[in-house]
């Protein structure tokens, strides 16, 4: 029995770690559950899962969230930063699951590491804001980082049984988004409802905004900069419509290794929660036959910036890449709050970038430090490209 601290549990990523737990009650159990204001949905999973203890954004929602619970509960209700780190470090819990949305998910893992709990981790701005502190805090608590991510976890998956020193290079691949035939001069016309209307998976809003412009790739490049222990050049991207080829390895012998599934979480997930064993899931193949074919083509950064300014961010390196995430989460709210055309997302990322100038990050203050400053400028710039 694995004792589970799930950070983020009303989020799609949350929901999809609550239904294995559901199909194998033997193997899991939650001991602590964090989300920001969703509370009937987290009133729903405390009832069903009997957590030990649970947070909240603050203490207004841990009020209601009271009030909805039967009179007498026994979940201890914290809010708050301080509620999610302890949240995270329960003492009792063997494994964090990291699925809090955007920056607000470093602090609590960086709380869980500390405590000595391996990471199952979807918040890929961890690793984005800070991934040289986490992964050495990770290794001075011999704490294992592993990842959720479908594409992390194929590449995970394909690593495993091969010596490090024989990688060539992984391949991430990515399903294009909803505009990948999109003619350029129709992307000035799309909408939040548009651009929230993925092909193939279903997430959250603002993953599947980050899908669109292809900047979740992009943060997905620097995650596994730090997951893999790679170099730049190691890492290429190929756009993969189908989303059948979840990743793949390449070897110094020219051998590729890849990953396949259908476009669905759990696979992944439950690979995170109970490696080095598989559990039987019985996910449906996919239909390699109704599909057709699998095909590959380049990126094209010129009609989708995004990617080439994670790449640029990592390049840069030191604190840049906490500066292109932080305004790249202003963009995707003002795009989401009709603030902000979609095609002037990576204008204000890129503008933001430009002002800063970067410097290395040494512990955790200096990072929300720079977050909070890209934050501010790039709100600051939102009026100026919300007319462009």
């Amino acid at each position: 029995m694995k004792s589970l601290a799930l950070l983020g549990s009303t989020g799609s990523i949350g929901g999809n770690t609550l239904n294995i737990v559901s199909k194998f009650p033997e193997k899991f159990q939650v001991k602590t559950l964090t989300a920001k204001t969703s509370i009937d949905r987290l009133t729903d999973q405390i009832l069903k899962f009997h957590p030990e203890a649970v947070a909240v954004f603050d203490q207004l929602t841990a009020k209601q969230l009271k009030d909805r619970l039967p009179a007498g509960h026994p979940v201890e209700i914290m809010h708050g930063p301080d509620g999610y780190r302890t949240a995270a470090a329960w003492d009792n819990v063997d494994m964090t699951v990291g699925a809090m949305v955007g920056a607000a998910g470093l602090e609590p893992v960086m709380a869980a590491i500390a405590a000595g709990k391996d990471i199952a981790l979807a918040n890929k701005e961890t690793l984005v804001m800070a991934g040289e502190l986490v992964k050495s805090a990770a290794n001075q608590k011999g704490v294992r980082l592993l990842p959720i991510d479908s594409e992390h976890s194929a590449i995970f998956q394909c690593l495993q049984g091969h010596r490090p020193q024989d990688l060539d290079k992984i391949i991430l691949t990515a399903s294009g988004g909803p505009f990948l035939n999109t003619p350029a001069g129709e992307l000035s016309r799309i909408t939040p409802a548009l651009a929230l209307k993925h092909p193939n998976w279903e997430m959250g809003a603002k993953i599947t905004i980050d899908s669109a412009t292809l900047m979740n790739k992009g943060l997905e490049v620097i995650e596994a900069k730090w997951l893999f222990s790679l170099d730049v050049s190691q890492i290429k991207v190929l756009v993969h419509p189908q989303s059948v080829v979840h990743s793949m390895v390449a070897y110094c012998d020219g051998s590729i290794l890849a990953q396949l599934g259908i476009p669905d979480m759990q696979e992944a997930i439950a690979y995170a929660l109970a490696y080095p064993e598989r559990i039987p899931l019985r996910q449906p193949l996919p239909d390699l036959v109704g599909i057709g074919g699998l095909t590959f083509h380049h990126p094209d950064v010129q009609r989708f910036p995004c990617l080439r300014l994670a790449f640029d961010a990592l390049d840069i390196a030191g604190s840049m890449p906490a500066v292109m995430n932080a305004a790249n989460e202003v963009a995707v709210q003002a795009f989401l709050a009709n603030q902000l055309p979609f095609i002037q997302i990576p204008a204000l990322i890129s503008a933001t970038m430009d002002t800063h100038k970067p410097e290395k990050v040494t512990d955790l203050t200096s990072i929300l430090s720079v977050d909070a400053w890209a934050r501010q400028k790039a709100e600051s710039l939102v009026a100026k490209y919300s007319t462009i």
